[in-house]
C-alpha cells in the first residue's frame, strides 16, 4: 500500500513539474485564435488585431481560424474538444458564452465547465442601422414607419441569439413593433445584404457599421448603449429617445479547453492582457468603434456568471425562441 502511495505521488509530482515545464516553453509551433463567425466581421477584426501583438510576444505565428456556423455554437465545440494544450484559444462574443444556452434545447458544451476563461478582450455597442431606401431618419420615424406596416420590415442579424439578435428583440419589445427577423452566418453576409437593399434595418457591433454610415450607405438612429459614441456623436442613445430598457453592449472575451493547465492558462492571460494595454493597440481598437479592456481569468468567470444571469431574463421576456 505505502509503496502504491510513493507511486502515485511520484506521478503527480512529475505530471505537475511537466505542466510547469510546457507553460515556461509555451508557445514551441503556430497557436490559431478561433472564431465563430466568417472574416470581415468583427471577430474577425478584433481577433487579427490580437495576433498580431502575440504574434511579436511569443515569437510564434498567431493564426485566426474562421469556423462560422450556428452563431458560434461550432467553433466553440471544436475548441471545447481540443487538446488542452493552449494551441486552440477561442475568441467568441456574448453569444456563444452566454446566450446560447438560454435558447438550446441541448447544448455541445458548458460553459466555464468545457471552456475555461482567459480573460475579457474587447466591449463594444450596438449600433442601429437603415438602408437609406427606407422612408427614415430616426428611430422614432422606424418605430412608426413599422406601425403602419407591421410584419413588412426586415432585419438582418449576425445569427439566431447573437447580441445583435437579441438587440433587435429587446427594441422590438420596447417600442411595440412588429419586424421581421433574416439571420445570417455573420456580420459581414449581413452587412453585405444590407448595403444592397434585401434587407432594411440591422443592429450590430459598432466597427463593422461605421464605415458604411460615413461613407452613407447606411443610416444611422441609434446606439443601445447608456452613453453617445465619439465616432457618431450625433447618434442618439436608445435611453435617449425613451426607450431605456434597450440596452446591448456586445463583448468579446478569450476561452480555452478544459484541463488547460492553470499555469499555462496565467501565460496566455499574461500575454493578452499586456497586448490589449499597448497604446497602438487601444487606439487601433478605438478607432473602429471598440474598447481593449483585459481582465484575470478569474474577473471574467464572474463576469460570465453576471453575463448569463442578465441575458437570460432579456431572453425569457423578449419571449426569443429559436425559428
Amino acid at each position: 500500500m505505502r509503496t502504491s502511495n510513493v507511486a502515485a505521488i511520484a506521478a503527480f509530482a512529475l505530471g505537475a513539474l511537466a505542466a510547469g515545464v510546457g507553460a515556461q516553453e509555451f508557445p514551441v509551433k503556430p497557436v490559431r485564435i478561433v472564431i465563430g463567425f466568417p472574416p470581415g466581421g468583427p471577430a474577425d477584426i478584433f481577433a487579427r488585431a490580437l495576433a498580431e501583438p502575440l504574434s511579436r510576444a511569443w515569437g510564434q505565428q498567431v493564426l485566426v481560424d474562421n469556423r462560422a456556423g450556428a452563431s458560434g455554437l461550432i467553433a466553440a465545440e471544436h475548441v471545447a474538444r481540443s487538446a488542452p494544450d493552449g494551441y486552440s484559444l477561442y475568441l467568441s462574443s456574448a453569444g456563444a458564452l452566454v446566450i446560447q444556452q438560454h435558447l438550446q434545447a441541448k447544448m455541445p458544451y458548458e460553459v466555464l465547465v468545457d471552456l475555461l476563461p482567459v480573460s475579457h478582450v474587447v466591449s463594444v455597442p450596438e449600433l442601429l442601422v437603415a438602408h437609406p431606401s427606407l422612408p427614415v431618419k430616426t428611430a422614432k420615424d422606424l418605430i412608426a414607419l413599422a406601425k403602419k406596416r407591421p410584419g413588412q420590415i426586415t432585419f438582418a442579424s449576425t445569427g439566431i441569439g447573437g447580441m445583435p439578435h437579441l438587440a433587435s428583440e429587446q427594441f422590438k419589445s420596447a417600442a411595440g413593433i412588429d419586424i421581421n427577423h433574416v439571420p445570417f452566418k455573420g456580420a459581414a453576409p449581413a452587412v453585405v445584404d444590407l448595403v444592397a437593399g434585401h434587407v432594411q434595418v440591422m443592429f450590430a457591433d459598432l466597427p463593422i457599421l461605421v464605415p458604411q454610415v460615413k461613407a452613407g450607405k447606411l443610416r444611422a438612429l441609434t446606439l443601445a448603449s447608456g452613453r453617445r459614441h465619439p465616432l457618431l456623436p450625433d447618434v442618439p442613445t436608445t435611453a435617449e429617445i425613451g426607450l431605456p430598457a434597450v440596452l446591448a453592449d456586445n463583448w468579446y472575451g478569450m476561452v480555452v479547453p478544459a484541463r488547460t493547465p492553470a499555469a499555462l492558462i496565467g501565460r496566455i492571460n499574461a500575454a493578452v492582457v499586456k497586448a490589449l494595454q499597448d497604446p497602438t493597440l487601444r487606439a487601433r481598437l478605438s478607432e473602429q468603434g471598440a474598447e481593449a479592456t483585459g481582465n484575470s481569468p478569474e474577473q471574467f468567470a464572474d463576469f460570465i456568471r453576471s453575463e448569463i444571469a442578465k441575458w437570460g431574463k432579456v431572453v425569457r421576456a423578449a419571449g426569443v425562441k429559436l425559428e
